[in-house]
């Protein structure tokens, strides 16, 4: 919970359904051109879902689309981001090379900044009026980072 304002004596009451636990899970890769330092970030979220390898994959697609040349994967060692279904994808993609953070500083990755600005910073205390409501509102400020990096 972040800190809020209120009248004096006057405690601000956030109507919400403190049992719910619908959720938008987001992915996000922000990319560094090595020739000119320019940043990119790209993201994609699923509403009231994960994202399993399958999806990651489709993620992966996607960025590849965007960026010229060789690309360098730095990420965490999340479950999603193992199997069959990214190997078969490496394989088949030689210009993708994944490099592992280590498991004991997930705090290198720069995504999670993204995800700490936009979970404590932008979206703290939103109260959705339901997951649609906040995948909009995830959208919107992602792609308000996107280009004003």
């Amino acid at each position: 919970m972040k800190r809020s304002w209120a009248k004096v004596g006057k405690t601000p009451v956030l109507a919400a359904d403190g049992g719910h636990r619908d959720k938008v899970s987001a992915i996000g890769a922000v990319a560094v051109s090595p020739t000119d330092r320019r940043l990119g970030f790209y993201f994609a979220t699923e509403p009231n879902g994960f994202f399993t390898a399958d999806k990651v994959v489709g993620f992966l697609r996607d960025v590849l689309k965007h960026l010229r040349g060789n690309v360098v994967v730095v990420w965490d060692r999340g479950s999603n981001h193992r199997g069959p279904a990214i190997r078969d994808f490496l394989a088949r993609n030689r210009r993708l090379r994944l490099e592992m953070l280590p498991p004991w500083a997930p705090e290198l990755n720069p995504v999670e900044a993204v995800w700490s600005w936009l979970k404590y910073g932008e979206l703290a205390n939103f109260v959705p009026d339901d997951t649609g409501h906040l995948d909009d509102e995830v959208i919107e400020r992602l792609i308000e980072l996107k280009f004003n990096p």
